[in-house]
């Protein structure tokens, strides 16, 4: 196992051991990427994470006892400083959208490159969400949406949501635009509720979707 300091600490959670086998094989060519530990369910996961504390966890969605959204939801409320991917074998939208909901950062399919899982751990370590492209049409479909969404943003909220593309959080964005961190968040709440999405992830990935900022 490799021991670096800037290492970017992995733990990879999915009932099949093959599956976190392979993942960690994929994973093991990357000198910044270090795998710290693995759990077979949702419930021994919740307290292994607690224990290890590791930056990103790749989580499977669909397992037995605890689903991966509810060992989302709990790992995000434990350790908000760990940061999860779903990783599945799944497109469904009610999958994607009870992830992202659970706090996940990214959602990526199971047949993923290991260059791509790698630079999504990344990513999401950095605090920037990646979504496969089969995740976000599933989330077009559940939202209904006909038509192209964003056209009633203002051209203030275009701004703070390519600083949302970008991956900054509302204070870097309240710097970035001269303006106070509580205007940027009721800037972000008109953002979400104009696109029909509830969180951040969702709106990002709306916006390169349908390619709503430049």
């Amino acid at each position: 196992m490799k021991v670096s300091l800037s290492s970017i600490r992995v733990m990879i959670v999915d009932d099949h051991q093959m599956v976190r086998r392979g993942l960690a094989t994929f994973l093991k060519v990357f000198d910044d990427l270090e795998v710290v530990g693995e759990a077979d369910s949702g419930e021994t996961a919740v307290p292994l994470c607690k224990k290890l504390q590791p930056d990103v966890v790749l989580m499977d969605m669909v397992m037995r006892d605890m689903d991966g959204a509810a060992a989302t939801r709990l790992i995000r409320k434990q350790s908000p400083a760990t940061q999860i991917i779903a990783l599945t074998s799944f497109k469904d939208e009610i999958l994607v959208q009870s992830a992202l909901h659970a706090g996940a950062i990214g959602y990526l399919l199971k047949d993923v490159s290991a260059n791509e899982l790698a630079q999504a751990i990344r990513s999401a370590h950095a605090g920037r969400p990646t979504i496969s492209s089969e995740a976000t049409e599933a989330l077009i479909r559940a939202a209904g949406q006909d038509t192209i969404p964003g056209g009633d943003l203002t051209a203030r909220e275009h701004e703070v949501l390519l600083l949302m593309v970008e991956g900054l959080n509302n204070t870097q964005i309240a710097g970035r635009l001269t303006v106070s961190p509580s205007t940027i968040k009721s800037h972000v709440s008109s953002i979400l509720a104009k696109l029909g999405v509830t969180s951040r992830t969702e709106a990002v990935a709306l916006a390169l979707r349908h390619k709503l900022v430049s």
